[in-house]
């Protein structure tokens, strides 16, 4: 029977990045779901019959789709961090103010936080993350198969110590900028008590800004391997949430 992986998988691309953003359409979701389910299906353990429509069979359903859910929450954690990151980094570059529509959450966000987010999304695709994703998913099968009732729908202490853990590397990852930043804002501190006529208000947000500008494009590439490391981490924690290994 296919019903009991099928919600797994159902509830995990709702809740995956990308595959879970709002423009993605349901129809698509559903569609890439059900294909993804036939094409596993072969390689998944011998599940029991089990009448979906019964008691049981209602409760198998729903811990199968909480399982879902904290497997592509705890991989949507890590983007949230590069957000969180981006959001830091915005506001100490003075673009607090600057806000675009964020489709991956559905609200107004800072544009560093977007483009951050963009970055990890690229990143993420060119380091072949949505297959290791799926090759995650498919192990879990393994280790929690469904509809065995030894099995549990995941760990919600984990996942939220695992989110602790991302928003504090989140910190991390805008601390070198923050730092340039703070150098540059003390400069200009020193340079209006040296010269008390000159506006510093009128010089020092573009110097602020452009100073931000720079250290953030030339910091990408030391993202890359930390979020690499953060990738590797959030397929742990996938399997994690859905083992209670």
């Amino acid at each position: 029977m296919i019903v009991w992986p099928l919600m797994r998988i159902l509830a995990l691309v709702a809740s995956a990045p990308i595959t879970g953003n709002q423009q993605f359409p349901v129809a698509a979701k559903i569609g890439f779901a059900v294909l993804l389910t036939f094409l596993v299906a072969p390689v998944l353990p011998e599940s029991a019959v089990v009448d979906p429509a019964s008691g049981q069979g209602i409760l198998l359903l729903i811990r199968e789709v909480l399982t879902g859910l904290a497997m592509g929450m705890a991989m949507r954690v890590v983007f949230a961090g590069v957000s969180m990151a981006g959001d830091i980094i915005g506001l100490q570059m003075g673009l607090g103010f600057a806000q675009f529509y964020d489709p991956q959450s559905n609200s107004q966000a800072p544009v560093t936080g977007q483009f951050l987010s963009l970055v990890a999304t690229l990143a993420f695709l060119s380091l072949n993350g949505h297959l290791l994703m799926i090759s995650t998913l498919v192990e879990s099968f393994q280790h929690a198969p469904a509809n065995n009732p030894a099995s549990w729908a995941g760990n919600a202490l984990w996942l939220a110590q695992w989110g602790g853990t991302v928003m504090r590397a989140a910190l991390l990852l805008s601390l070198p900028i923050i730092a340039v930043l703070l150098v540059t804002n003390i400069a200009l501190g020193v340079l209006s008590k040296a010269a008390a006529q000159l506006n510093i208000f009128a010089i020092g947000f573009p110097i602020t800004l452009g100073i931000g500008f720079i250290a953030l494009l030339s910091g990408i590439p030391y993202m890359i391997p930390v979020l690499e490391k953060l990738f590797n981490e959030g397929l742990l924690s996938m399997l994690r949430v859905a083992t209670l290994r």
